[in-house]
């Protein structure tokens, strides 16, 4: 057999729901494409987010390595990745592995494929705060994970020149845009119906999950809430409150007997595509909101000190307000006296991406994976 027509091996690795948002344009993108074996490992970092996800672009994990166990530290979890990582991809025999973002499955993949000599593809590649603490672990996780990476897929300039300084072969970044705009895109145009709220309402829509927001500044982050459902009594609240233990009891403690705060369980992805569409403003510490409110144009109050999204900031879209109650009140009533504008759903002017990240990425892993030698992209 000729080796151009051999069909290489492409293994994903999944572990969060964001990582599963973001992975599954990509999986759909090339599953059909007869040079291309697609393989997908799940670490199930978020199993009960993610299964979601999976069911609503119909992609379907073939490993599902269930690493998670009750009160692990995250030197345990990242013990056991890269080992069970290291044994799967062994069996894989992957011609390159794919992982998207900054958790702690992605570096696990990165120094798995390392290890085993296997070129790494980094999907999202170059966002930076320049803050090892903020957000943590990520920022240490996608500093490490781009040097030692392949090939790196960036989604914005920015993110290109970041790579850059930090000394990437230029031949090695591609910038593509961002995959979350893809699925950004695909579920809005399925008009997915939030049960459950009245079409005519007002709300805010708030989301909140990083460890550094964990203990008082989520405590200050409710009383900034608090502070701003008093101030507006024509205003709900809704949040989808992540499982964590960390944050659910003390979002349901300190809110949870207010009348117009809905503290809901989370969201599938449809139906929280139709809320931040539909939301007067956001309230979140989450990097993916961010590029999904630039797209859509619904404003963000951003619950952390710096953000490496600062493309929805210089937009006018997003503002940074940290977990200052002051902040969140007087950000939260300015958003909340200006007219809100019509959420777009397939405007391709959004600086994080057109929609066809995807593409783009499927492009490129067939030149270096087929048509170029596969020594332009060995470890």
């Amino acid at each position: 057999m000729d080796p151009s027509e051999r069909r290489r091996n492409v293994v994903f690795v999944v572990g969060t729901r964001p990582e599963a948002i973001k992975t599954a344009p990509i999986i759909r993108a090339l599953r059909d494409q007869p040079w291309a074996r697609c393989r997908l490992i799940f670490t199930a970092q978020h199993r009960d987010l993610a299964r979601p996800i999976f069911d609503f672009f119909d992609v379907r994990p073939d490993v599902d390595l269930d690493v998670m166990r009750p009160g692990q530290s995250l030197a345990d979890l990242s013990n056991r990745l890269v080992v069970a990582l290291h044994a799967a991809l062994s069996r894989e025999e992957p011609d390159c592995v794919v992982a998207q973002g900054d958790t702690t499955t992605v570096l696990a993949a990165a120094l798995a494929s390392y290890m085993l000599g296997t070129p790494f593809a980094h999907v999202e590649a170059g966002l930076r705060t320049y803050r090892l603490d903020a957000p943590y672990p990520e920022e240490a996780n996608r500093v490490a994970a781009s040097h030692l990476a392949s090939l790196h897929f960036a989604p914005t300039s920015a993110a290109r020149s970041n790579l850059l300084r930090e000394g990437i072969p230029p031949e090695s970044i591609h910038m593509t845009g961002n995959t979350g705009i893809d699925a950004l895109f695909m579920a809005a145009d399925r008009e997915v119906p939030l049960q459950g709220l009245d079409p005519d309402s007002r709300f805010v829509l708030v989301t909140v999950h990083r460890r550094e927001n964990l203990g008082e500044p989520l405590t200050r982050i409710c009383e900034g809430i608090r502070k701003l459902h008093d101030r507006h009594p024509d205003v709900e609240f809704l949040w989808p409150v992540h499982p964590n233990p960390g944050v659910e009891p003390v979002v349901r403690a300190a809110l949870g007997g207010l009348d117009r705060v809905r503290l809901i369980s989370p969201l599938e992805y449809g139906p929280f595509v139709t809320a931040m569409k539909r939301a007067a403003f956001i309230l979140s510490d989450s990097g993916g909101v961010q590029e999904e409110a630039t797209a859509l144009r619904t404003p963000v109050l951003v619950l952390r000190d710096v953000s490496e999204r600062e493309e929805a900031v210089h937009c006018g879209v997003a503002k940074l307000v940290g977990d200052d109650p002051a902040a969140i009140l007087h950000e939260g009533t300015r958003r909340l006296a200006e007219p809100r504008q019509p959420a777009r759903t397939t405007d391709a002017t959004s600086p994080f991406g057109d929609g066809r990240a995807a593409a783009r990425i499927a492009t490129i892993l067939h030149r270096k994976l087929v048509v170029e030698a596969p020594a332009a992209v060995a470890v």
